[in-house]
């Protein structure tokens, strides 16, 4: 029998009863509400929507499970998931968030690389999740390029053509995505466990001063992809990227790639919030066909 309040939920899930008066609103991003409810075992952290966001919870909590699994970087403790009369809830441990230090990021880049030493045998994942609120199809591929043109740039591109980005960028953009080959000439990815939407405002430290991701979109792909974003909202000073490369060190070329894997993040910002991040993904898309004389 569904429960009829959200509270009532989370209490059985804790095995403590839960006063719906102690619910106070917190920020949690732009995508869900979000919510601290104090119980007898301390505070949760609860995501709340409409039922229709159940699967992307189910998702989120099955994607922060695998990466507990991994015993690398902490990351928020499932509690429960499901939906309630009231909605879809996803109910976590609450941590409270520090301010990083260089001794963080050190142990982040360190952390971190040891998570991506969680590989498999493909690309993808075994469900689909979100990228923010944008659908992210993870169906499993043998081989990278076909992963990030079909199921990472295509899509994102396919979208954009459905929200009244310019022909011109669609296009170019179709055209990068049938050369993909050219930046792979002397690499072969190998399939890591990524955090999947690892920018600045996803991590944070603990009361220890431990690091902690948070709000993934996992699966497993190129590593280099995690580290690009880290790049392109900033948040991650130069302890993480000198101890992530000293406890796996990157292909040499891995520079010249992260444009290409950031694209697939600007142009997903244009499918949530439109603005200026049609353009710049334009701009990316004209650099990258420019290095390979497009």
């Amino acid at each position: 029998m569904k429960d009829k309040t959200i509270a009532a939920a989370l209490a059985r899930a804790v095995g403590a009863p839960i006063d719906e008066r102690s619910k106070r609103a917190v920020n949690g991003g732009s995508i869900s509400q979000c919510w601290r409810y104090e119980t007898a075992r301390g505070p949760l952290f609860v995501k709340t929507g409409s039922t229709a966001t159940a699967n992307a919870f189910a998702a989120e909590a099955a994607g922060l499970q695998a990466l507990a699994r991994t015993a690398t970087v902490r990351v928020p403790k499932v509690v429960t998931c499901g939906t309630s009369e009231e909605g879809a809830y996803l109910g976590l441990e609450w941590i409270t968030l520090g301010s990083p230090s260089k001794a963080s990021e050190a142990l982040l880049g360190e952390q971190l690389a040891w998570q991506h030493r969680q590989t498999h045998a493909r690309f993808g994942w075994d469900r689909d999740n979100t990228i923010g609120s944008t659908a992210q199809p993870n169906a499993w591929s043998e081989e990278w390029i076909t992963f990030l043109r079909e199921r990472r740039l295509l899509h994102q591109l396919e979208l954009t053509a459905g929200k009244g980005a310019d022909a011109r960028t669609v296009d170019r953009g179709r055209m990068l995505c049938q050369l993909l080959d050219a930046f792979f000439s002397s690499y072969r990815p190998v399939p890591s466990l990524l955090h999947g939407d690892l920018w600045g405002g996803n991590w944070g430290t603990d009361e220890d001063g431990l690091p902690v991701i948070f709000d993934p979109a996992v699966y497993y792909g190129d590593r280099e992809a995690d580290i690009a974003m880290t790049r392109l909202f900033g948040g991650f000073g130069h302890a993480f990227y000198t101890t992530y490369q000293s406890t796996w060190p990157l292909d040499p070329a891995a520079g010249t790639r992260s444009t290409l894997y950031n694209l697939y993040h600007v142009l997903n910002h244009f499918n949530l919030f439109g603005g200026d991040y049609l353009a710049k993904a334009g701009t990316m898309i004209d650099r990258l066909l420019a290095e390979l004389g497009h």
